[in-house]
């Protein structure tokens, strides 16, 4: 089984991409995959097994 999470990204308009990079990697490290990248509003839907 999978669960879900969106998360919002507030990275300001310094430093946009490093901010945006940080955010996703420290998502990976905690087990979460990138699903899905909402280009209209910058979120991220990730994915994990539930049952980890």
């Amino acid at each position: 089984m999978k669960e879900y999470k969106v998360v919002q990204p507030k990275i300001g308009f310094r430093n946009r991409n490093q901010k945006y990079e940080d955010v996703l990697n420290q998502y990976a490290r905690d087990g979460w995959v990138v699903n899905t990248i909402f280009q209209s509003t910058g979120g991220v839907l990730f994915e994990r097994d539930k049952n980890r």
